[in-house]
């Protein structure tokens, strides 16, 4: 029986926990209902800031003496990434210790952040929600971000992307202990596409100032007001007090991300936000985002969002979304009207 930890760290968030409870409860279902024992032995643990159960769980409290096969770490609710590791802090050193024994590491979401500050994220492979995938990148420069992605594997630690992600990772999981027949079992259980390969189509740049580079500050604000009149960066730094190749690793540092980089992604949200519109088109959107070469604008859109802009159109466009919901409709089988007494 597989040992499986969940931790209930400070600050979770709700449907994160729940979601990987639901999942392996469902699975050990699939066993039991075939007469065979349950597959995975569930533990709910927490650092003793939580009262003694949850839910129908007794809640274990953080013992090295005690050995995990996998263990899951789920989203946090908040959007302080600093205070949700310093206040789940104790789970750090036990992490590691049982990683040093073994075990295999998942995290769900923004708990990479917790996984991250435990080092043994250092030059793997990961992801995270893809809105916080620049913060991220700043506060863990050793980590081998890939925001686009919907779930990495590097040895047997595991990171997934942001809300619906979780459940390709556990998938994943599930397909690596109990095998692809019991994954496809479950997908279709949950109503689960598996082919889902990127996540980069769900973001939204909304970069958060939470560094204290005044600078920096000064220069995202001019490419927020600016973006689509500047030509090059030179633009918007020419009278900021400080050499280009200072204010760019500076910039790196707070955002994680180039400024060229920011300047891009900023533009394409502008074009984002007109193909939503009733009557965006994809002409409209390449001019309000500051761009005059359509073969440069699709090139970038897609390399930025993993899809074509209309694509992003057919899917997000608001009469687009009306015209499918009502051919949708008028396509439903009529009910038949109740029979009248």
């Amino acid at each position: 029986m597989v040992q499986l930890g969940v931790l209930l760290t400070q600050y979770h968030r709700l449907l994160s926990v729940a979601a990987i409870l639901d999942v392996f409860e469902t699975v050990n279902g699939f066993y039991e209902e075939e007469g065979r024992a349950p597959f995975f032995k569930i533990h709910v643990i927490n650092d003793g800031t939580h009262p003694s159960t949850y839910g129908a769980y007794q809640l274990q409290k953080l013992d090295g003496s005690v050995c995990y096969d996998l263990i899951l770490i789920p989203a946090f609710a908040s959007t302080d990434m600093r205070k949700a590791i310093r206040d789940n802090k104790e789970y750090i050193e036990w992490l590691c210790g049982q990683r040093r024994q073994g075990a295999s590491i998942a995290s769900v979401c923004t708990g990479a952040f917790l996984l991250a500050a435990t080092g043994l994220l250092d030059h793997k492979t990961a992801t995270t929600h893809v809105d916080a995938s620049g913060s991220f990148a700043a506060s863990f420069p050793s980590v081998k971000l890939q925001a686009h992605a919907v779930v990495t594997q590097d040895q047997d630690i595991y990171t997934s992307g942001g809300s619906t992600n979780s459940f390709h990772l556990l998938l994943l999981l599930i397909e690596k202990y109990c095998g692809r027949e019991i994954a496809i079992r479950t997908a279709k259980y949950f109503a689960i596409d598996m082919d889902r390969e990127q996540q980069t189509y769900f973001a939204t740049f909304r970069p958060a100032p939470s560094h204290n580079d005044e600078l920096v500050s000064q220069l995202q604000q001019r490419i927020r007001k600016d973006y689509a009149d500047v030509n090059t960066i030179e633009e918007l730094i020419n009278d900021i007090p400080s050499s280009r190749r200072n204010l760019a690793r500076r910039f790196k540092q707070a955002t994680g991300v180039t400024f060229i980089e920011y300047l891009q992604r900023t533009r394409i949200e502008a074009a984002k936000r007109v193909l939503e519109q009733a009557s965006g088109g994809v002409l409209e959107s390449m001019i309000a985002s500051g761009y005059n070469d359509e073969k440069t604008f699709r090139q970038l859109f897609k390399k930025t969002v993993g899809m074509t802009p209309s694509s992003y159109r057919d899917k997000y466009n608001l009469r687009t979304t009306s015209t499918r919901q009502s051919l949708t409709l008028s396509e439903a089988p009529l009910q038949d009207s109740p029979r009248q007494p």
